[in-house]
């Protein structure tokens, strides 16, 4: 016969055995998104990797203010030794080359998750994605390039909202945001790939939401390094010259047009040209001119 002793030791064993499993382990719904990756440029190749032409905004939600304010964008602001080493902001970062780290920071004693760190490569975009529950800040709180990124769990997927940002942009030519957007993400891990989906709103310069995918791949052995960046004076000018467009031109949007032999219409963007149906509106006369 079981002693009323051993059993109650027996008993409080297996308490405490189930209490430490459940303290040590994760949330069963959580996935390991941490790793090193590499961004991979089957989707949007052209516009991700050597970037798009000057005017070229087709499919995308944009408004008259935005459309006017990417016509004055000229490359060579690039080449101003204060734009050297601005890095992307989260709102485009993803979408840009280099390697990818996903870590995560834990709290020494309860080793409880308090936030994600990710770091690209170019130009080291390092970003912390915080998962401790805390709220984002207000809005006239600090703004930086990667904003204030608050994560939380989806099922098996992790949701990220980001605010207090920079103005940013969401296309490397001209295409602006300003401080206002919000961004939110999903990162979905399948296997060795995870699928970030990024949802850019901006009340300023978008008339909708944009949607855009982006496909990583895990990498081994890992391949990241540093990424110094100095400023130089790259083409001599006089002070307070920047280079731009004059207001109210769109001569990248007409030498696109012309080149590839499509609608400028289409060419200056808008929520409507990424719908099937409005390339229709023009199929007969794109048929005719050839």
């Amino acid at each position: 016969m079981t002693s009323p002793r051993k059993t109650s030791l027996c008993g409080s064993a297996v308490l405490a055995a189930t209490a430490a499993l459940a303290f040590a382990a994760p949330a069963a719904a959580e996935t390991d998104l941490t790793g090193y990756y590499r961004p991979i440029m089957h989707e949007d190749q052209p516009e991700r990797g050597p970037g798009p032409d000057a005017g070229e905004y087709m499919g995308l939600p944009i408004n008259d203010a935005m459309r006017s304010r990417a016509n004055t964008w000229n490359a060579s602001l690039l080449t101003l030794p204060e734009r050297q080493c601005i890095p992307h902001p989260s709102t485009y970062g993803f979408r840009g080359v280099g390697n990818l780290h996903i870590s995560d920071v834990r709290d020494n004693g309860t080793q409880e998750r308090i936030k994600f760190e990710t770091h690209i490569v170019w130009e080291a975009q390092h970003r912390e994605i915080w998962m401790d529950g805390r709220q984002a800040p207000p809005p006239n709180a600090l703004h930086t390039w990667q904003g204030y990124s608050v994560g939380r769990w989806d099922g098996d997927v992790l949701e990220v909202k980001t605010t207090n940002l920079k103005p940013g942009w969401i296309r490397r030519n001209g295409l602006a945001l300003s401080d206002k957007a919000v961004l939110t993400e999903r990162f979905i891990k399948h296997g060795d790939f995870i699928n970030h989906v990024m949802i850019v709103e901006d009340p300023v310069y978008l008339t909708e939401p944009m949607v855009k995918t982006n496909l990583f791949m895990a990498m081994s052995p890992p391949n990241m390094g540093a990424y110094p960046c100095r400023p130089a004076v790259e083409v001599p000018r006089p002070m307070g010259v920047v280079p731009h467009n004059p207001i109210h031109t769109e001569e990248g949007s007409q030498e696109f047009a012309k080149r590839y032999n499509l609608p400028i219409e289409g060419v200056r963007g808008g929520a409507e040209t990424a719908l099937p149906e409005f390339m229709d509106r023009f199929q007969p006369a794109r048929t005719a001119s050839r």
